[in-house]
């Protein structure tokens, strides 16, 4: 039987990064990982491609044109494919997009440069797919002082950003992480999303950070599961993700593949946020390949195709299992259970 080829299967580089630094772990070079993406195999199947996080010191969201061509270049000297970007949208160089007018402007121009890379990777015939994430870069504290003028404010930077995007054929994906205020919890994300109007926004699901919706860490009245939720209660579990589906799957143009234990987790500079778990820990709580299906099905059971690649997201792993065979084999056996499962042929 022919296997499917679609959607292509993409790591992350920013897991080197995130959580890095900041006298934490060191950070694991582009180079690094770009080379364990392309080793990694799994009974004669590969990655596809690459996301990437716009940050030094792997790829600055201001590289020149000639940066940028000697990144395709890499690439595809590895027979990879690069998909989604992620904006470079915080505090210093950006601002929050419910902040002063300096901030939010920092915060679109940080979006500008991002939708260049991505206009130029696709002219460079490298980037056949994908967004550029964004969130809040605010925390849900701040936010929740003035729910109503803050999503307002949210709203209407990234409007501008949207119009922005627009200019360079770009869409952009608002992140579904609890730790970002104004889509910190799935009726907030639902709330931001429809006062944006714009066609060329839409939501980033992650299975891990978009999980813990259904626990409502930081919105309790927004959560799905009961506080005293049994986690051998598969029914009522599952019951959750359509619920949460739903609502989130309409808006949904990326998505991550990961696993999630139930708890929250913060390493380096970037705390309060989902756990995201090998795809072999006993303690996850999701069955990657059959949840992955809330998302990338409607419901009646029809695939989406909404997006055609589909990405690991792995922060915030320790140096010592980002730098095994056996972790970027595990994750990639993972990703074609999902795609076996809910993936067509082209």
């Amino acid at each position: 039987m022919k296997q499917n080829n679609y959607p292509k299967l993409h790591n992350a580089t920013w897991p080197g990064i995130v959580g890095k630094g900041d006298g934490s772990e060191p950070i694991i070079s582009f180079d690094t990982l770009l080379e364990m993406t392309a080793a990694a195999e799994v009974d004669g199947i590969k990655f596809d491609g690459i996301d990437i996080g716009l940050f030094d010191p792997h790829v600055p969201a201001d590289s020149s044109d000639d940066d940028l061509k000697r990144l395709a270049d890499k690439v595809a000297s590895y027979h990879l494919e690069i998909g989604s970007l992620v904006a470079p949208i915080w505090p210093p160089s950006g601002g929050a997009a419910m902040g002063s007018k300096e901030e939010r402007a920092r915060f679109v121009e940080q979006v500008r440069k991002s939708c260049h890379v991505g206009q130029r990777l696709r002219k460079l015939g490298i980037r056949p797919n994908g967004v550029v994430r964004i969130d809040s870069a605010c925390t849900p504290d701040s936010w929740s002082q003035d729910p109503a003028g803050n999503t307002s404010l949210i709203a209407q930077t990234f409007r501008e950003a949207c119009d922005v995007a627009a200019d360079y054929g770009e869409k952009l994906a608002a992140e579904g992480e609890i730790c970002w205020g104004g889509m910190h919890s799935w009726k907030a994300m639902v709330d931001t999303l429809s006062a944006v109007n714009r066609p060329n926004i839409g939501f980033q699901a992650d299975m891990s950070h978009t999980f813990l919706y259904l626990l409502g860490y930081n919105s309790p009245e927004d959560r799905i599961l009961p506080a005293d939720f049994d986690w051998n209660d598969r029914a009522a579990l599952e019951a959750g993700l359509r619920q949460l589906t739903e609502a989130l799957r309409p808006w949904t143009i990326d998505f991550h593949v990961a696993q999630n234990d139930g708890t929250v987790h913060g390493s380096g500079s970037h705390d309060k946020t989902g756990r995201h778990c090998l795809a072999t820990d006993p303690n996850g709580k999701l069955n990657i390949a059959t949840d992955a299906g809330h998302w990338l099905r409607d419901s009646n059971g029809a695939l989406t195709k909404a997006f055609r690649h589909i990405c690991w997201d792995g922060c915030m792993f320790p140096n010592a299992v980002m730098t095994q065979t056996k972790t970027w084999n595990d994750i990639l056996a993972a990703m074609i259970s999902v795609r076996a499962l809910h993936g067509w042929q082209e």
